[in-house]
């Protein structure tokens, strides 16, 4: 049998590790996905109880648009996404209005009367940014290829992209305010919010080149996914398979190996309670992980540089997501979809004074019981106020999760009339749950804020053979952010790994000892 030298792990059958992952098996990389769960997606995953197929974390999807990131990799892959585009993408309820999020953006302007200069920036900026970005974008450059092909597109794009510096050193509240809209509370809080839900921050600290791109979403169209947006990952399972890669659930990576400098494989345990570990060597290893989690799994060999940047970095947002079983026939008829409700100008947002509810939609009869629709409810959340108090009283946790249900379906209600009798099902969940299913540190969800384009992160680590891929780098944030980013890891990994011979059948070596994690 021949040896099979080009060998790559991927940690993680999030999105962005599978696209990675789909990729290199096409390019001809012997590929193994390694998932702790037994189903695919991670944060954009669907799961199943008593009935319901709930979203995990993720309910809408962008980026199938001509140009698009999942378009871009439909292309790459020769597959199909089973969606459905939806219009509006989702009504906004304001104290004071509801705004439907249109492709024509025309209910926008009618309710926020003013602002057709922003919009129209805002969608020349979009427009320029996606085509950069279909055209390959390694931000920031980590190496001369990296830069080259940065430069390229640059070139390819001038002189229309001198028009985005201005945006690259500033804020969306600096933008707001070069227009004239800076003291317009209502569409500040506006924008605040969806900037929250698609870059983790307000408009005082997203940079705007990329809130540009990110209030974009609704007007390059919105998509449901047949099943659940789990769908996708399912997707890409099926082609990396077809491809000859290989996906293993229920498999809880322990610690990475490194010897002389270089990843050589992973220890990994088969389900949660087993104590033996099997090793899966490795010529390069793609983490879908957080850099907190990779730093754990690294051990003693973690370096440096990553060392200090998981103790500088502050934690991300968690999210507290209430999964409801809902009668169908209690709510009003016609209802849209998708609604965020923001209950106040002014204060904090999150912890239920925003929040992001999802119906399944009504043509789609797997997601529910008959009669019942799936519902996800979401609102950002502080993590560690969360494991504060389950550390301290476990009695006052489920307290709080209690009044933060109820707290969130009262909002909802008041906006839906008829929802709170409609609730037959009620499953919350907060960032110790998000971290038990997913692994995610602390239960971190959505990647970092999106403050400065230079302070975005890059998929190195440290380690000549070893990358992150996922929501932790750029660009971030959505199913569309983490595909753009695992294709250009899949690109770093075949710059970087050459293919050295024929595939062979994969098999981890059996290691008979108790597991040192």
């Amino acid at each position: 049998m021949q040896k099979q030298v080009s060998r790559v792990i991927v940690i993680g059958a999030g999105v962005g590790g599978l696209t990675t992952a789909a990729l290199l098996a096409q390019a001809g990389y012997q590929v193994t996905v390694l998932e702790a769960q037994t189903y695919p997606g991670g944060s954009a995953s669907t799961f199943f109880h008593k009935g319901y197929r709930f979203e995990s974390g993720a309910t809408v999807a962008g980026g199938f648009q001509p140009n698009g990131p999942h378009t871009v990799a439909a292309q790459l892959l020769d597959i199909q996404w089973q969606v459905h585009q939806h219009d509006p993408a989702w009504v906004v309820h304001l104290p004071d209005r509801s705004v439907e999020l249109c492709q024509d953006n025309q209910d926008v302007l009618a309710k926020f009367p003013g602002t057709e200069a922003f919009w129209h920036e805002q969608s020349r900026i979009a427009a320029l940014a996606w085509r950069m970005s279909a055209q390959g974008l390694p931000f920031p450059p980590r190496d001369m290829a990296e830069l080259l092909q940065l430069a390229k597109v640059g070139v390819s794009n001038f002189p229309a992209d001198l028009k985005l510096l201005p945006f690259a050193f500033a804020s969306v509240k600096n933008w707001l305010q070069w227009r004239g809209l800076g003291n317009d509370a209502a569409f500040t809080r506006f924008l605040d919010a969806a900037l929250l839900i698609s870059a983790q921050a307000a408009t005082p600290h997203v940079n705007a080149l990329y809130g540009a791109t990110a209030l974009d979403l609704a007007q390059q169209g919105v998509y449901h996914v047949e099943g659940g947006i789990g769908g996708i990952a399912e997707t890409l399972v099926e082609k990396l398979r077809d491809l000859g890669g290989e996906i293993r659930y229920r498999q809880h990576v322990t610690r990475i190996q490194v010897e002389q400098g270089r990843v050589t494989g992973v220890y990994a345990k088969q389900g949660r309670r087993t104590s033996q570990e099997q090793f899966f060597p490795a010529d390069f290893v793609v983490a879908n992980l957080t850099p907190w989690s990779l730093d754990k799994l690294l051990q003693d060999e973690s370096p440096r540089g990553l060392q200090r940047e998981v103790q500088r970095r502050t934690a991300t947002w968690g999210a507290f997501v209430l999964h409801l079983g809902i009668q169908a026939d209690k709510l009003p008829p016609n209802i849209p979809d998708h609604h965020q409700i923001i209950t106040s100008y002014t204060g904090a947002m999150g912890e239920g004074e925003t929040l992001f509810l999802s119906m399944s939609p009504t043509w789609d009869t797997s997601r529910a019981p008959a009669g019942q629709r799936a519902v996800t409810v979401s609102t950002h959340t502080h993590i560690q106020n969360w494991w504060d108090v389950l550390k301290q009283d476990e009695t006052a946790y489920y307290e709080r999760k209690q009044a933060y249900a109820e707290k969130m379906i009262t909002a909802i209600n008041a906006v839906i009339p008829g929802f709170k009798d409609a609730v037959t099902l009620t499953l919350p969940g907060t960032p110790v749950t998000y971290e038990f299913y997913t692994l995610r540190h602390q239960g971190m969800v959505g990647g970092f804020p999106q403050t400065s384009l230079f302070k975005a992160r890059s998929p190195r680590t440290g380690i000549a053979n070893l990358r992150l891929v996922g929501d932790s780098i750029f660009p971030g944030q959505s199913t569309a952010g983490v595909t753009l980013g695992a294709i250009r890891v899949a690109k770093d990994v075949q710059r970087h790994l050459p293919i050295q011979s024929t595939k062979t059948l994969y098999q981890p070596v059996p290691i008979l000892k108790e597991s040192q994690s």
